[in-house]
């Protein structure tokens, strides 16, 4: 596999497509937002019937892993979970593992009154327990769930309080529940959409430059996009456009569905729940869907790792792997601590007043 030489500022991948879910975050938080709203209103079957709905598998459930010797961050009036997007599970079924497409931490912020997603890019090289260095997303296919929270406790240091698996028919169906959602399209996006199979149904294949309402087939395709010619509203391209799309899509979802009436949440919800697995019991979700709509913010405040200005691409062959991307601490040589210290400062530190902006510790 060649990996082609990196644009100053951007990482160089290969164009392998990938079938994939892509981040639909917090879609699924305002639908479980708005069934613990009926619950509320003392609809209490309902509410138990859609959260029943929920794949649970408590075998894997984080608690249970053992982190021994490895050195995790935590705080009593921070919640941090896992949420794990793919499409296998949706072939061989849940309780497979695979490839991870997508992984973000999801952070509910007490302390400081706001909600949080970190996006963790799946090509970053990292410490696989067992196993050496390898890209993050290889972690759940040799170990599942398990290996990949040690994996991500080894080389970030945050402790997580669970998971959420969602496989990518989810995302399709709440966009299309919902009316479609509107995204703003450069030319070179709406050429590359309308003449791949990135939007797998033909029909759909005729999207245009500019704003516009997508339905799920369409959106799902913006957010597969990884191609180095394709640029974003914002100029960016590879993996950092495709990852910019997602977060743009999941702020678009919420927009739509903070909209709708109450009516419609719950069947929302009994669509979507039957996608998702976890390993958080009912009431684990509705003490922090509670806590969630307490804190009365419509903003997700966002970070990426890799931080700017702390990574690197991966050349051909390195770490056996054609495209990656290298953690920095200002160097060249592998080495996570300044991209675990930001995404300890983001989670437990930013206050979401002003743009996040890692600042280098002294030490």
């Amino acid at each position: 596999m060649i990996c082609s030489p990196a644009k100053p500022g951007y990482v160089a991948y290969d164009m392998e497509e990938y079938q994939m879910w892509k981040k639909v975050l917090m879609g699924i938080l305002l639908v479980l937002s708005a069934t613990a709203g009926f619950f509320v209103a003392k609809a209490q079957v309902l509410y138990n019937n859609s959260l029943n709905q929920i794949n649970r598998d408590y075998d894997t459930a984080l608690a249970n892993v053992d982190l021994s010797g490895i050195h995790v961050n935590s705080d009593d009036q921070i919640v941090n979970i896992l949420v794990i997007g793919n499409d296998y599970r949706e072939e061989r079924g849940y309780g497979a593992s695979g490839l991870t497409d997508t992984m973000i931490i999801a952070t509910m912020d007490m302390k400081h009154g706001t909600l949080k997603t970190a996006s963790l890019m799946r090509d970053l090289v990292v410490e696989i327990p067992g196993h050496g260095k390898n890209k993050l997303n290889s972690a759940n296919s040799f170990g599942g769930i398990e290996l990949l929270y040690k994996t991500i406790a080894t080389n970030f240091n945050i402790e997580l309080d669970g998971y959420v698996e969602v496989g990518f028919a989810a995302f399709t169906k709440i966009i299309d529940k919902v009316g479609g959602i509107e995204l703003e399209l450069t030319e070179s996006e709406a050429s590359y959409l309308n003449s791949t199979n990135y939007i797998r149904n033909k029909k759909s294949r005729n999207v245009k430059v500019g704003k516009q309402t997508l339905n799920g087939a369409q959106a799902l395709g913006y957010c597969r996009i990884r191609k180095g010619g394709v640029t974003t509203i914002n100029g960016l391209r590879d993996d950092y456009g495709r990852t910019w799309r997602q977060r743009t899509t999941i702020n678009a979802v919420f927009n739509k569905i903070k909209k709708l009436p109450m009516t419609d949440w719950l069947d929302i919800a009994n669509v979507v729940l039957k996608k998702v697995t976890t390993d958080l019991t009912n009431e684990q979700i509705t003490e922090y869907l509670k806590d969630a709509v307490s804190l009365g913010t419509t903003t997700i405040n966002q970070m990426q790792v890799p931080v700017q200005g702390y990574f690197r691409s991966g050349y051909n062959g390195e770490y056996s792997c054609g495209s990656c991307i290298v953690m920095t601490s200002g160097g060249t040589a592998w080495d996570t601590s300044a991209n675990a210290e930001a995404l300890n400062q983001f989670v437990f530190d930013y206050d979401g007043k002003e743009e996040f902006k890692y600042s280098r510790s002294d030490s």
